[in-house]
């Protein structure tokens, strides 16, 4: 019986277009209410890193613009360069809970709801466009400045993305491949 769930747990991976290592390795915690991103692997913390957040408050994200973070599961999709952000690790936001949700508050309509859980059955990624908005992340800060690493190192300022300093950023890519899993708590 446990050899047929992990053939499943396989078969689902590549259907997801997920690595088969994003299964075992690291995963992501990032626990808003101490503004920390924990890397763990096997269940023991690897590292721990200071990290800004939306600037809208507590409340997960709901919709476009809200500047809240959200939360939940997602994993990442993919790992870029950015011109503002350094770099750009981008998860796959919105997910079938957030859509799930949405549709039950009538925030989306069945289409957008329909076309967000194909999204996650094929490995794509969601719409972005939608009214739960989208280009969600984590990112460093860009040109770090003496202003922009105290406003960092104080207060929450992005638009609903994960902030670290640029040199954290790229630790943590060290740790992460497509596929990682990211959990958002409060």
């Amino acid at each position: 019986m446990r050899h047929l769930s992990a053939l499943i747990i396989l078969i689902l991976l590549s259907m997801w277009n997920l690595p088969v290592a994003a299964m075992g390795d690291y995963k992501l915690l990032i626990k808003r209410s101490e503004q920390r991103l924990v890397v763990k692997k096997d269940d023991q913390v690897v590292r721990s890193f200071h990290v800004a957040l939306g600037s809208g408050g507590s409340q997960a994200k709901a919709e476009v613009g809200d500047r809240r973070t959200p939360k939940g599961d997602y994993h990442i999709v993919q790992v870029r360069d950015s011109d503002r952000f350094h770099m750009f690790i981008q998860l796959d936001y919105p997910s079938v809970r957030d859509a799930i949700n949405a549709l039950k508050a009538k925030r989306i309509s069945k289409q957008e709801y329909r076309d967000i859980l194909d999204a996650h059955i094929y490995g794509r990624l969601p719409p972005q466009n939608t009214r739960l908005g989208g280009a969600i992340g984590i990112h460093g800060i860009g040109i770090e400045t003496k202003n922009k690493l105290e406003i960092h190192q104080l207060a929450n300022w992005t638009q609903g993305c994960i902030a670290l300093r640029n040199n954290e950023v790229e630790q943590l890519a060290s740790y992460i491949t497509k596929g990682t899993m990211v959990t958002i708590t409060d």
